[in-house]
């Protein structure tokens, strides 16, 4: 429940609302393009959006809690959006593009997100008013927007996280900036034979991650630590040990994990997100059946509180059927010419029926999610791999895997592009549903916010293409062939362009998704079995994405699960526990934010000067000092950062 009804509507959905949530978008989409392309993990914006949003509007004298819940609501779902490069990369990696072309790519991305936010309407009454579930982000920034906006000391706290935020976004770009000149490193890493076989240590000095760990708590953390043993320091071993490779340890040991091991991963990943849908299917059933009789009151005449009205029930399917269309003609331009033109009516049918159904069925699964760990924590990408092997067996069925190769690459060409739309749908109602719980919680109207996530949706549709092309061109990806010395991992595209070339050529490393899946099972167990018993839980889904993601980002993520741990225990000794865990939060976001647009700005730079490491100032005989230099710095500024943090909350 809200917490006081109001009969009147005051100062809600409004045009400067509305462009400075389009300001914030560029910025926060811009930073999460370019951190889930390096680490396979995005933030969520709700929290530092609402700061930056009182900040600001709080000089104008009629600004409400109301339009700056607007604000974030609009930045929340651009910034989200962002996800999609958990698939679009892919179809450069397979070279079936050589860049992303700005409207292919912005209605891909625009479309799902558009049925993601209608789809999810239908679930508000489900998922947000009549459940137990805590929405952690979706909380927090109610909290952040109702203290902000009540009194001079909301006034104060709004000041110091703005000034946190910028700080720590200065701190962490600037540690950026110095790994680029090569005076300090951005990775250290350390390999060498285990017994037959090889393994290593490797962690990225990176603010960036360490916010991610403290945003991601240390539940999760502590998941993925294990899925990083169990990948790194178990299988690891022992496949290399059976798997000779010619050169270093540390191709051998790469090569390993790239063609076996993050497969294993995927097979873990892939139970834990059925497992995830079989527990909820009983809850989403039941508020389903909410909303319809809440539906039938008010097409009964009775009229219903501005905090429970929902864009009409004519309007999110009338406007579902419509967003068809252009996703009909999307699909149709991309086979017209091509080795699949004779196919395409069969191929647009198939894809619409499969949008709505699993798209549909997406939306529940991770509104629930999100309602459930967070939209931060929520492991989409795990969705997405069970997309595209949906999308690439429905193919399959189809038309067999008989083909030339020239069809085998316009077949994965066009799984990866179907997967696009749904994995828009699954991003945004990740999304959507934290924040109409924000609105929930302040007493928002929730037909308002909905109408801005479809514009928050066209913001972030418009912002993605540009941002991809630029760090495709300065950077490219792993594996893709124009990439350089600082490709980007793009560690979900590569697994998913990956599947969906094995299930359509056949030669997919079933045996290792196999072995995954039965981890999944016993890793699905064990976290129950801590639940019941009342210990600290590890989400089977974070230890599938422990496996499959490179130790580099792993291993600073679980540093920053476990700082974020201890700030949280001083947290709770404060005065105001409350603030003082949004300070935290700010301050982990911070680290997040200025890491990611600096990255923007070099691949800027790469780009104009044509240089590879454009800033660098000294070479590779400076390599021992640049690492002794940069852990200890690192080290350094991470504790004075959190020490001025807690100064600051006093």
């Amino acid at each position: 429940m809200t917490d006081a009804k109001r009969d009147e509507s005051p100062l809600e959905l409004t045009l400067r609302g509305i462009v400075l949530g389009g300001i914030i978008t560029l910025l926060f989409t811009a930073a999460n393009v370019y951190l889930g392309l390096k680490v396979g993990l995005t933030f969520a914006t709700s929290i530092p959006a609402a700061v930056i949003s009182m900040a600001v509007l709080r000089g104008f004298s009629n600004s409400t809690i109301y339009e700056n819940n607007i604000v974030q609501t609009v930045a929340s779902a651009a910034g989200t959006l962002a996800a999609i490069i958990f698939v679009l990369p892919g179809l450069v990696m397979i070279g079936w593009w050589q860049g992303f072309p700005y409207w292919t790519t912005a209605l891909i991305t625009g479309t799902g997100g558009i049925l993601g936010v209608l789809f999810s309407v239908p679930l508000r009454r489900a998922l947000v008013v009549d459940t137990p579930l805590p929405y952690p982000e979706g909380t927090a920034a109610a909290e952040v927007l109702r203290v902000g906006s009540q009194s001079r000391e909301g006034a104060e706290e709004s000041t110091k996280g703005l000034q946190v935020l910028v700080w720590n976004a200065v701190a962490s770009a600037g540690f950026a900036i110095l790994t680029q000149t090569k005076l300090v490193v951005a990775e250290a890493s350390t390999w060498f034979r285990a017994g037959a076989g090889a393994t290593g240590i490797s962690g990225g000095l990176s603010f960036a991650l360490l916010g991610v760990g403290h945003l991601v708590g240390i539940s999760v953390g502590m998941a993925m630590l294990l899925g990083l043993v169990v990948g790194w320091w178990l299988l690891l071993p022992m496949l290399t040990a059976v798997t000779p490779v010619a050169g270093s340890v540390e191709t051998w040991a790469l090569s390993v994990f790239r063609d076996d091991i993050r497969f294993f991963g995927a097979g873990v990943i892939g139970v834990a997100a059925v497992w995830t849908l079989l527990k909820i299917a009983g809850p989403v059933i039941g508020g389903i059946r909410s909303a319809m009789a809440a539906s039938a009151k008010r097409h009964a005449g009775q009229d219903l509180v501005l905090e429970e009205r929902d864009l009409p029930v004519s309007i999110v399917f009338g406007g579902s059927l419509a967003m068809l269309i252009p996703i009909g003609m999307l699909l149709y331009s991309v086979l017209a010419g091509g080795p699949l033109d004779a196919w395409a009516m069969v191929l647009i049918s198939g894809a619409l029926v499969f949008v709505i159904v699993i798209g549909l069925l997406i939306a529940a699964v991770c509104g629930y999610m999100a309602g459930l760990i967070g939209a931060s924590n929520s492991p989409v990408s795990g969705i997405g791999i069970l997309s595209i092997v949906g999308a690439s067996l429905m193919l399959v069925a189809m038309f067999g895997r008989d083909h030339s190769p020239e069809t085998t690459d316009a077949l994965v060409a066009y799984a990866l592009i179907v997967t696009g739309i749904v994995f828009g749908v699954a991003t945004i109602s990740n999304d959507n549903l934290q924040d109409l719980k924000t609105g929930q919680l302040v007493g928002a109207t929730p037909w308002k916010q909905q109408v801005a996530l479809v514009i928050g949706v066209v913001f972030g549709s418009l912002v993605v293409p540009p941002v991809l092309e630029v760090l495709n061109q300065a950077m490219g990806f792993a594996g893709a062939p124009n990439a350089g010395p600082n490709a980007l991992p793009a560690p979900q595209a590569a697994l998913i362009s990956a599947l969906a070339k094995g299930v359509l050529g056949g030669d997919l490393n079933w045996a290792m998704i196999g072995y995954g899946a039965a981890a999944g099972i016993g890793f699905v167990v064990l976290d129950e079995l801590l639940g019941v018993t009342g210990k600290l839980r590890l989400p089977p889904l974070a230890v599938g994405i422990g496996i499959y993601l490179p130790m580099s980002v792993i291993l600073p993520t679980v540093v920053g699960a476990v700082i974020g741990f201890f700030y949280e225990r001083w947290a709770d000794k404060r005065t105001d526990p409350e603030f003082a865990r949004r300070m935290g939060v700010l301050t982990a976001t911070g680290l997040i934010v200025g890491e990611s647009l600096w990255g923007v700005a070099f691949a800027g730079i790469v780009y104009g000067t044509g240089s590879d490491a454009p800033l660098a100032l000294v070479g590779d005989g400076f390599a021992t000092p640049a690492l002794i230099g940069g852990v200890v710095l690192f080290a350094a500024l991470t504790m004075f950062l959190y020490r001025r943090t807690r100064k600051l909350v006093g």
